[in-house]
């Protein structure tokens, strides 16, 4: 697929001079054109890499976000518009884009894990097919900064990132007379928890309402998810998972054990961790049926007297192996077995998912058009650690962390918004049980024919399965068709 460099845009007066610091290094907008070729048709489409800039109170950039826009050319003017970021807090885009939803995808060779032969192709199941699609690195990643590196406080916490995101959008809406579009939001990880925060801070200082948001292997509930390794309701979350991981690892998986395996998390096991700590045989055949059922040794799980927590990285596999929370399915040579606890990088986020930074990076210089000297950051462990999840209140802790009431308020105050949580079966960041608990307790009045939960085989990032990744971009194409297509309601 060959680029057709057409125009860049040419700044503002008030944005030519932000100083001699690092947006200095950021170039023009860089706009071209392109096409995709789906198997079933042929879309021609625009392709924006380029910045948007944020004021201060006095009237000074504050910060350039990064964003990459894919538009197809013959959308009606009512055509769906997404606007996608990543989690972390700290991770960039390119997940989403060059994972997911772009028009271009990286392709990690025969055995899905290689990043060193990954190599970028057309992605047949672009979502370009039917939304268009902005893609947003928040400030700190990707190629987004603020203006002065001491004013990271005013982006890093979750009402201040919300409120830059939702000025963001509301800048491309506004730049590219998109007010008539539909606007949905896809968010990954913490960025499904973001994605209800920018929606409701759309709502109540833009003025935009949101259609829809589709949440990737997302943080809801913090306080149901990091509580595996103290609290019996967050083991038994947990455990679905690692029995599914299991399964996939013995080539034995499907739904059914799955839904055995739920029935006994929910069920003995739950109670079992709430009670007393069984002894005798009733406590060797509870460790051994929990043993059994996610692949860790009976003696490890009884001493952690069925809290499973972090154990099934080192002892899930027979050898020297270590497993990745982010697929537990998914599993590396172990770089120190002379351990007894994990000391290594993570497989999936420090692995082969590394490639999406240079990867990117290549692509937005060679085929968008978009060339600075500026380092993408994939992960930023400087705005993670630096994150204020109190908001105002400043510092605070991810256990607070809370969406639901978001949530809540957009399905009441909305009546044509809707939402589908993705989720990947060996995923133990965050569990689809827990989301699953959190989609089930909402109001049936409000959820009922609006709100779903799809699982997926795989880990947090499941769409790097390729199957996967065509099931759920088909399951996004219908979600959007039905709000596409449902009558509006009638005063």
């Amino acid at each position: 697929m060959c680029p057709v460099f057409v125009t860049a845009t040419v700044a503002s007066a008030a944005e030519e001079s932000p100083g001699a610091g690092v947006l200095s290094l950021l170039p023009e907008d860089s706009v071209t054109e392109h096409t995709l070729d789906t198997g079933h048709r042929t879309i021609s489409y625009t392709a924006t890499a380029g910045t948007l800039s944020l004021y201060g109170q006095d009237g000074a950039v504050s910060a350039k976000i990064f964003y990459t826009a894919y538009v197809a050319k013959d959308g009606a003017a009512d055509r769906p518009l997404t606007f996608a970021f990543n989690g972390g807090p700290g991770a960039a885009s390119a997940y989403l884009n060059l994972g997911l939803v772009g028009p271009r995808i990286l392709d990690f060779g025969p055995d899905g894990h290689d990043g060193t032969a990954a190599k970028l192709v057309d992605n047949k199941q672009s979502w370009l097919d039917f939304t268009d699609l902005v893609l947003i690195d928040p400030v700190g990643t990707g190629w987004s900064r603020p203006a002065k590196a001491d004013d990271a406080s005013s982006f890093y916490g979750v009402r201040q990132d919300a409120e830059s995101l939702a000025k963001a959008i509301a800048l491309y809406v506004t730049h590219n007379n998109r007010a008539s579009s539909a606007k949905y939001i896809l968010g990954e990880s913490y960025g499904g928890f973001r994605a209800a925060k920018v929606a409701s801070a759309l709502k109540d200082s833009q003025g935009i309402l949101t259609s829809g948001i589709v949440m990737v292997s997302p943080l809801i509930e913090g306080q149901l998810l990091f509580g595996a390794n103290r609290f019996a309701l967050g083991a038994a979350f947990q455990l679905p998972s690692l029995a599914a991981a299991e399964l996939e690892r013995r080539n034995a998986f499907s739904e059914e054990a799955v839904a055995q395996a739920e029935k006994f998390a929910m069920t003995d096991y739950l109670t079992t961790l709430a009670g007393p700590t069984p002894t005798g045989e009733a406590a060797r055949s509870f460790y051994t049926k929990v043993s059994e059922l996610t692949g860790i040794p009976v003696d490890v799980v009884a001493k952690g007297r069925g809290f499973l927590s972090d154990s099934y990285v080192k002892h899930s596999i027979d050898g020297d192996r270590v497993v990745s929370p982010y697929d537990a399915a998914f599993t590396v040579p172990d770089a120190y077995p002379e351990s007894g606890s994990d000391r290594g990088d993570d497989p999936v986020l420090d692995g082969f998912t590394r490639a999406y930074a240079g990867s990117f990076a290549n692509y937005a210089r060679n085929e968008l058009g978009f060339k600075t000297e500026m380092t993408y950051t994939l992960l930023s462990g400087d705005v993670n650690s630096r994150w204020e999840w109190g908001g105002e209140r400043g510092g605070g802790s991810r256990s607070q962390a809370s969406a639901t009431d978001d949530i809540r308020d957009l399905l009441s105050l909305t009546p044509s918004f809707r939402l589908l949580v993705a989720q990947g079966y060996s995923d133990i960041v965050t569990p689809y049980s827990i989301n699953r608990y959190v989609v089930d307790h909402l109001p049936p009045k409000l959820a009922a024919d609006r709100v779903a939960l799809n699982l997926y085989r795989g880990g947090h990032m499941f769409y790097t399965r390729d199957n996967s990744r065509i099931e759920f971009s088909a399951d996004a194409k219908a979600f959007y068709a039905r709000g596409h297509n449902q009558t509006a309601p009638q005063d």
